[in-house]
């Protein structure tokens, strides 16, 4: 356990920003698995409404170091080719 004053903040301030990576990272995830569902049903309208709001939580994410950023780059490349698939 930590002694010192600034060590003992330190362990109060990795916690609370530990909660608040935890979170985006769920809503991140809910929202590729959301978007991913969206074109396993081959919903063009809800896939292509739902991308701005997906690629946005990408972005951020990314920004914020939740992922890295070429794992952004990557997640966004396979949903643009899965949704170009379905809208032919």
């Amino acid at each position: 356990m930590a002694n010192t004053i600034s060590a003992l903040k330190r362990v109060r301030t990795t916690e609370r920003r530990n909660a608040v990576n935890q979170t985006r990272k769920t809503r991140l995830r809910h929202q590729i698995r959301k978007m991913r569902r969206l074109l396993d049903a081959s919903d063009v309208a809800g896939a292509t409404s739902a991308v701005p709001q997906t690629y946005s939580l990408i972005d951020r994410a990314a920004k914020w170091g939740i992922i890295k950023k070429n794992t952004a780059a990557r997640y966004k490349s396979r949903l643009t080719i899965r949704l170009k698939k379905i809208t032919k």
